[in-house]
């Protein structure tokens, strides 16, 4: 196998846009978190950058609104609804003649009122309304059994292996659960679509039939973290949940609380996270999609070269304090390269490194495609690996 070394981290671009990246461990000490299960998360990369019991199943309370609005911001992306669809409110989504919703959040819709998809999504979103969830899931998929099916649907395929919601809404049943890791999973995919339906995760109130409710995300009005989502949850079981999302310039976390001793605990759980990540970390492009980490000899090849690089763009979230130590270098997984080759073929692998330990590793691509050379190149090529 053929090695090359060929640069160190300093020499990339720092940007942050979509990556690919493994689980990696850094010798930095994570603040002390109180709580029951918690993770950090670059939203860019998707690394785990400290937790605690990430994988231990708890009851999500209401942050199962967070799939409920995936699955109809999927049903807005495939055109089979629309943001300003009106949708007529039926009884079961009436908090008043609903003797499941009593005590619990509401957006106060009233039967037989007509609400845009739009409003009820801000009314999940701000006001946590689990009457909004009914409406949100009668019209998407004609019954609440029908919806939560599409909510597992939906699990399965971000592969949240650790969640199974029984509720559009999040109010305790048996069998419905998820983890602190999964739920940063679903926030990343939640960011990474549509900007103005997660736009509505930072809204800081909602009016509706003349009652005005704050969001209970406390986060969103400290100044000094930059907060634009995502959702809290509570019940008893459950204790006090919180996702919180911060940016700052481009480098932007996220941080589950679950199981936490109180409202305000949670803020200050999820504010510690969210300070320490920032402090310490960065996000930074590695590779750009398409350009030439190298060129290499291409035997019975027409050209005799092929450059190598990445298919995509490819982040890192790194310590600030170790930037300057981390390398990359990439591995030829066979001896001789041979035509023909494609374009977007795998050859190798990339590996990031700091000092002697293996940080991420990443497919080595061809760049351009080789051609079998005529019989003239296949005989002076023949020769020269002989002799």
């Amino acid at each position: 196998m053929k090695r090359r070394q060929f640069a160190t981290l300093t020499g990339f671009l720092f940007l942050a846009f979509q990556a690919h990246a493994a689980s990696i461990s850094f010798p930095l000490t994570p603040p002390p978190v109180d709580a029951a299960s918690w993770v950090l998360m670059d939203a860019t990369t998707g690394q785990i950058l400290t937790e605690g019991n990430a994988d231990e199943q708890r009851n999500p309370a209401s942050l199962t609104k967070l799939m409920t609005g995936y699955v109809v911001d999927r049903a807005i992306d495939q055109h089979r609804i629309s943001r300003d669809d009106k949708v007529t409110i039926g009884q079961d989504a009436w908090g008043a003649g609903n003797p499941v919703f009593k005590g619990s959040s509401l957006m106060f819709l009233k039967p037989g009122e007509q609400v845009t998809v739009r409003d009820l999504s801000r009314g999940v979103i701000i006001d946590s309304g689990n009457d909004a969830c009914v409406a949100l899931a009668d019209y998407v998929a004609g019954s609440q059994d029908a919806f939560v099916k599409m909510m597992n649907d939906y699990a399965a395929k971000l592969g949240l292996t650790h969640t199974h919601f029984e509720t559009v809404h999040g109010l305790d049943a048996p069998g419905q659960h998820t983890t602190a890791r999964d739920l940063a999973v679903l926030s990343r995919a939640i960011i990474n679509g549509e900007p103005d339906f997660y736009q509505m995760y930072s809204e800081k109130s909602l009016t509706w039939n003349g009652i005005t409710q704050q969001n209970r995300n406390g986060l969103l009005w400290d100044k000094n973290l930059h907060v634009d989502g995502l959702k809290t949850g509570h019940t008893e079981s459950a204790g006090f949940n919180l996702i919180a999302s911060s940016l700052e310039g481009r480098h932007r976390l996220i941080a589950v609380i679950m199981g936490g001793k109180s409202a305000k605990g949670r803020e200050e759980q999820a504010r510690k996270l969210l300070i320490w990540g920032n402090s310490n970390f960065d996000t930074v492009q590695l590779f750009h999609a398409g350009k030439a980490l190298g060129k290499e000899t291409v035997w019975y090849g027409n050209p005799h070269q092929v450059e190598v690089g990445t298919a995509g763009d490819i982040y890192l979230s790194v310590p600030r304090s170790a930037i300057e130590s981390i390398k990359a270098k990439y591995v030829i997984d066979r001896k001789d390269l041979e035509a023909p080759l494609k374009q977007g073929e795998k050859v190798g692998m990339i590996q990031v490194i700091d000092k002697d330990q293996v940080l991420a590793s990443y497919p080595l691509m061809t760049l351009n495609k080789v051609e079998e050379g005529g019989i003239v190149t296949k005989i002076s090529d023949y020769l020269r690996q002989k002799f």
